[in-house]
């Protein structure tokens, strides 16, 4: 175990004592030998060794020997005692936004309630209510909370398109250029993993307590968890845990690579570094024999001293990577500067906000060559979807534009809707129009798997088709992915040679990066949208860039890399 996963242990032993209603002296020190274990500057295994663990502030002698226990068996007895005595499904219930370990066990013994739905019940049902000290306002609160987690799918996590935004705007009040003077994400954040537990920020700072004091003193907190010498944690609006560590500019490289993660990737890391002598920790290495701390800088010092190619952050989730990286064989990933138009935006013609031509020059000034307008089919009813005769005056629209703007080509397209039975929603004759057909399902997202996959290789089967939209249909927090046999999907993709979508709409992420490397590496070729409806959206590219980068994407698999020229000869368009 490392100094994190120690620590997270005592946490996680304190929160069980306070939802027991232990004494609050002891519950504080596992909080506070466990705060100053996450602060140490050395690796804990070797303070073991030197038999200098009892000099970590507030690892007194029984801590201490928990602490061993731990090291040499990955737990402690105490902890997995007082486990069995806690509901497993309790952590719901603390992560409820306004419920702290206290509360959940008032909760539980009151009310039995132990899990989320359990919780939600008892409010809507205003039994919360009737606990001493509780009443109206808080049960309401805690309702309210309560269907927010629910909707959200997950107890503790929350989508990239949330979570991203907020450690931009976090680190965006703390870097002043004096107290400090960067600030990074780390975390699965900067991996770009589709939903995120909490933001983890690495920050360089010559007063790093002074540092940790103005953060957490930033606006929009709800709580302070900790404030120490070089590590914050807070709970930010919205019920987001942010926790910051201030480091010397001389291991910056280290500890941002260290809380980059992911755990898996760390672990085989530290397993190679033993391999040549070296102890990995968020410090650096140090070497085995010498005892020299070798603490980096920078990230590609970190995994050059291991002798590894520079590992991107997207990739490093322990599938392949660290054995490319031995070999040189770290693929030159897709980057936002490599897509050359998108071939999925939408205008005030369906549910978009802007013009046809306002969208145009926004493209056009981000220096894009082209844009699909592909607006919806007549079957989009609540999105203002065009009728035949609608249709032919938008492709009329985007030719007489097309003479009138320089600098950029529109191409006239449709976001076709795929009918249940598997038919479009144009006839041919009509597709046979269109510079660029996209096709997606929209409506009957309820269909069985075999029903589903039937009507979308249908669709795939036209040969009027190019792209399939945002093909498992999933949004975060309000629908799961289609029933569907993606396996024939794919291998329908690939025999009519159609491209498949990575929609990068934050809400949508789809395809994402399981079944965009599955793309990849079957040979079909992807498309990286924005399915914009406004031209700020053209700014989401990055989330579909992140996902792609997560599946080993190169600029060669993705069409919309593709200069006009090319994406002319592409289409068969002149």
């Amino acid at each position: 175990m490392d100094n994190a996963e120690v620590a997270k242990r005592l946490y996680e032993m304190a929160e069980m004592l306070e939802f027991k209603g232990e004494n609050v002296f002891k519950i504080k020190a596992y909080q506070k030998a466990a705060r100053h274990i996450e602060e140490l500057e050395e690796d804990i295994n070797v303070l073991r060794k030197k038999d200098e663990l009892a000099d970590i502030p507030g690892v007194e002698e029984a801590i201490e020997a928990k602490i061993k226990e731990m090291l040499d068996t990955g737990t402690f007895r105490a902890f997995e005692e007082i486990r069995q005595t806690v509901p497993e499904e309790i952590e719901e219930i603390t992560s409820v936004q306004g419920i702290g370990p206290r509360t959940a066990h008032l909760l539980y013994t009151k009310l039995g309630v132990k899990d989320l739905k359990g919780l939600l019940k008892a409010a809507e049902e205003h039994r919360i209510r009737r606990i001493p000290g509780m009443g109206v306002k808080m049960e309401e609160n805690i309702l309210i909370a309560a269907r927010r987690q629910l909707a959200e799918g997950s107890s503790r996590r929350f989508p990239l398109g949330v979570a991203l935004p907020v450690a931009e705007e976090i680190s965006k009040k703390l870097v002043d250029g004096k107290l400090i003077r960067e600030v990074r994400i780390a975390g699965s954040i900067r991996r770009w993993k589709e939903t995120v537990g909490d933001i983890d920020l690495i920050a360089r700072s010559d007063e790093p307590e002074k540092a940790i004091e103005a953060f957490t003193c930033i606006d929009n907190l709800q709580e302070v968890l900790e404030k120490g010498t070089t590590k914050g944690s807070v709970i930010y609006q919205g019920n987001i845990q942010v926790d910051l560590r201030i480091v010397k500019d001389n291991a910056f490289g280290s500890l941002l690579q260290h809380f980059t993660g992911s755990k898996e990737h760390n672990v085989k890391l530290r397993k190679l570094a033993l391999a040549k002598g070296l102890h990995l920790s968020e410090y650096g290495s140090k070497d085995a024999a010498t005892g020299e701390q070798m603490p980096c800088a920078t990230e590609p010092e970190q995994y050059e001293m291991l002798g590894l190619q520079f590992i991107p952050p997207e990739l490093r989730e322990d599938r392949g990577e660290i054995e490319a990286a031995i070999q040189r064989k770290i693929p030159q990933l897709i980057e936002a500067g490599d897509i050359k138009g998108d071939l999925h935006v939408h205008s005030d013609w369906s549910d978009g906000k802007n013009t046809i031509e306002e969208m145009a020059l926004a493209a056009r000034d981000l220096g894009y060559g082209y844009i699909a307008m592909c607006d919806h089919s007549i079957s989009s009813k609540i999105a203002n979807g065009l009728s035949e005769k609608r249709l032919l005056e938008h492709i009329r629209e985007v030719e007489r534009l097309n003479e009138s703007i320089e600098g950029i080509r529109i191409l006239s397209g449709t976001e076709c809707d795929i009918l249940p039975n598997g038919k479009l929603d144009y006839n041919d004759g009509l597709l046979e129009q269109l510079d660029i057909v996209v096709v997606a399902v929209h409506g009957a997202v309820e269909q069985d798997s075999k029903t589903m996959t039937k009507r979308i290789v249908a669709a795939l089967e036209n040969e009027h088709v190019h792209i399939l939209a945002h093909p498992t249909g999933r949004k975060f927090g309000k629908r799961l992915p289609f029933k569907m046999d993606m396996q024939k999907i794919m291998d329908a993709a690939l025999e009519h040679e159609k491209v498949l979508e990575i929609n990068s709409a934050p809400q949508r992420l789809d395809l994402n990066d399981t079944h965009a490397k599955m793309a990849r590496e079957m040979g079909i070729k992807l498309a990286v949208n924005t399915d914009t409806h406004s031209p700020e959206q053209f700014a989401n590219i990055r989330y579909g860039i992140g996902t792609a980068r997560r599946a080993w994407i190169t600029s060669e698999d993705v069409i919309n890399t593709l200069s006009l020229k090319d994406m002319c000869r592409f289409l068969e368009i002149p």
